[in-house]
């Protein structure tokens, strides 16, 4: 709290601008799943992590002069253990990748952007990654179906009843909402409806990892529907357009006709007891928004008293 409060006072706040604006200037040097065939044991035999941070350290986007675990400023880590016989000794990482299809120095990136960004429209804020997605699949404009669970729209998938051209809205799935899961379920039946050629997106207040993969996902929508967020006021057949080109999220319906819209509401029942859910019951009713940290401990929660 002694540290937010410092930040607070010196008047730092990071947010996801600041992660977009790194990402822009930082290139894509890996190719590794989702974004690629290889595995983790594929990146380091190409190379690994010395190979990277030393890449990163010769072109000026990392900062050498930090403490480490281990030595005294970063380029220690662009060194790599081995064994000599019986003894441990440390080499230079390989100035030049072993598998230019996995690992590239940063004067040949896969792409000269690290490939996450903002989304900014009138439906909220939002996080994207499009480094797996390819670019004939960066703009989507379709309607939207709107769900209220992962599982809800694996039941409409498996009934044959999303055979189209879509936005999935998945909502009430937020830090407030019921802790913000992980929804890996949504992945798989996306993917195979873009490899059969339609035009799908999605869009959700909820939490995906990086296996949202080939699929253009705007996710950690704020403000989140449970909280009263835009995205409560979707409904089926609306017009949405993602943009992960120009970085925008539209809700194609007249402002005058949202404003008039009432904020839809889940039965979130089912959020509130089993599996020690009625013992967080009162972290979630505090917990700030996805972008300030999904923390009880966000800046907007400390009181003069507490700084």
């Amino acid at each position: 709290l002694h540290l937010v409060a410092i930040a607070r006072a010196a008047g730092i706040q990071i947010n996801w601008d600041d992660f977009s604006e790194l990402s822009g200037v930082t290139p894509l040097l890996t190719r590794i799943y989702p974004n690629g065939q290889a595995d983790v044991n594929h990146f380091h035999a190409a190379g690994g992590m010395a190979f990277l941070i030393r890449q990163l350290l010769d072109v000026g986007l990392l900062h050498n002069d930090v403490a480490t675990v281990y030595g005294d400023d970063l380029s220690a880590y662009s060194r790599e253990p081995f064994l000599d016989g019986n003894e441990l000794v440390w080499r230079d990482a390989s100035k030049q990748s072993i598998d230019a299809d996995i690992l590239r120095p940063a004067s040949n990136p896969f792409s000269q952007e690290g490939g996450l960004q903002v989304l900014r429209g009138n439906i909220g804020r939002a996080v994207i990654k499009i480094s797996a997605v390819k670019p004939e699949n960066r703009v989507v404009e379709a309607p939207a179906i709107v769900f209220a669970s992962q599982q809800e729209m694996q039941e409409a998938y498996k009934k044959g009843e999303l055979e189209r051209d879509f936005i999935a809205v998945v909502r009430f799935q937020g830090p407030k909402a019921n802790g913000m899961p992980e929804l890996h379920k949504l992945t798989p039946p996306l993917s195979v409806l873009q490899e059969k050629g339609y035009k799908v997106g999605l869009v959700t207040d909820g939490r995906m990892s990086g296996a949202s993969g080939k699929i253009p996902a705007a996710i950690h929508i704020t403000p989140e529907a449970v909280a009263g967020g835009q995205i409560a006021k979707i409904c089926n057949g609306d017009i949405i357009r993602l943009d992960a080109e120009k970085g925008t999220l539209e809700l194609k319906v007249d402002d005058t006709q949202l404003a008039q819209r009432a904020v839809m509401q889940a039965d979130l029942s089912q959020n509130q007891t089993g599996f020690g859910r009625d013992l967080f019951m009162h972290m979630r009713n505090s917990v700030s928004d996805s972008e300030q940290g999904a923390s009880v401990f966000s800046n907007n929660q400390i009181s003069d008293d507490d700084e």
